[in-house]
């Protein structure tokens, strides 16, 4: 994937409020604070500073929206399950996140974030569980492998995959450090564009 035109549309701060013209397909990324989406974002756009890197995980509190090459928008949801974030702050979210991955009539789907160096927390599995109740497509990668071994990697992998119940191809090891997974975790989301909408029901009769 080619970064031929970037550009920011927006941010949507309440369920309902602003968005962007359904336009393109979106696809939305998720994840915990802290597990490195903005520094993920960066390096796949092939931009320093396209999403904030805030030293304060948990800051950001609005979905922010960007055209990618006028073919579909990315979604920068906000983080969640920063444990000093207050609980009228994360009420506040919840109601945007799920309100978003519900409502919008061209996602597309969603790549889940989870950190290579931890097991999915409480607040990532209740993510993981409303996405399957959703039914939308989503791919997982998994941030920060270069601060393991290169030895420890695939077992890691191997481990999240039994936890999620997934196999390990479905998931795709990251560095934004080093730019490993970069070009895979691009063509993943070029095969998730060229299928048919998730929502469309099969034709009767199909196979």
């Amino acid at each position: 994937m080619v970064i031929r035109h970037l550009e920011y549309l927006g941010p949507m701060s309440t369920r309902g409020g602003w968005r962007p013209d359904p336009s393109y397909p979106e696809i939305a990324f998720v994840g915990r604070s802290n597990v490195g989406k903005s520094s993920l974002l960066n390096k796949l756009m092939k931009r320093k500073a396209f999403a904030r890197v805030s030293n304060t995980p948990g800051r950001t509190r609005e979905i922010h929206f960007f055209d990618v090459n006028k073919q579909f928008v990315l979604a920068d949801l906000p983080g969640y399950g920063y444990a000093r974030i207050s609980k009228e702050r994360k009420a506040e979210w919840r109601p945007l996140i799920e309100g978003f991955l519900t409502d919008s009539p061209r996602l597309w789907g969603v790549v889940q974030l989870l950190d290579v160096r931890h097991d999915p927390s409480p607040d990532d599995m209740v993510m993981l569980d409303f996405l399957a109740q959703l039914g939308v497509p989503t791919i997982f990668a998994v941030t920060k492998v270069d601060k393991l071994r290169k030895a420890e990697v695939a077992p890691r992998i191997q481990a999240l995959a039994a936890q999620l119940r997934l196999d390990p191809d479905q998931i795709v090891p990251f560095s934004a450090t080093t730019g490993a997974g970069r070009d895979e975790l691009a063509a993943a989301l070029m095969e998730l564009l060229a299928m048919p909408d998730w929502r469309t029901p099969a034709e009767e009769g199909a196979l």
